[in-house]
């Protein structure tokens, strides 16, 4: 299991490589949900950042599906 610090880390990285590679998904990140990290558990903590992490995840994924989709449409 990833540490809070490797989550963040990751989060980091991921909404990064969004901004970057496809700023026009930066309006979406905003609206994921996300959990205040209020708990003073650190495995509830954990699995706050870990749901956060698959929720981007997923946003990339879905969106560069859809965008090749249409790059490789539009090149026939």
């Amino acid at each position: 299991m990833k540490s809070a610090v490797q989550l963040n880390w990751d989060i980091l990285k991921i909404s990064n490589a969004i901004s970057e590679k496809f700023p026009e998904l930066s309006e979406y990140i905003g609206e994921l949900p996300v959990k205040i990290l209020e708990s003073n558990s650190e495995a509830m903590n954990i699995k706050y950042l870990t749901d956060h992490y698959n929720a981007l995840n997923t946003l990339l994924k879905n969106y560069t599906a859809c965008f090749k989709a249409r790059q490789d449409k539009s090149r026939l």
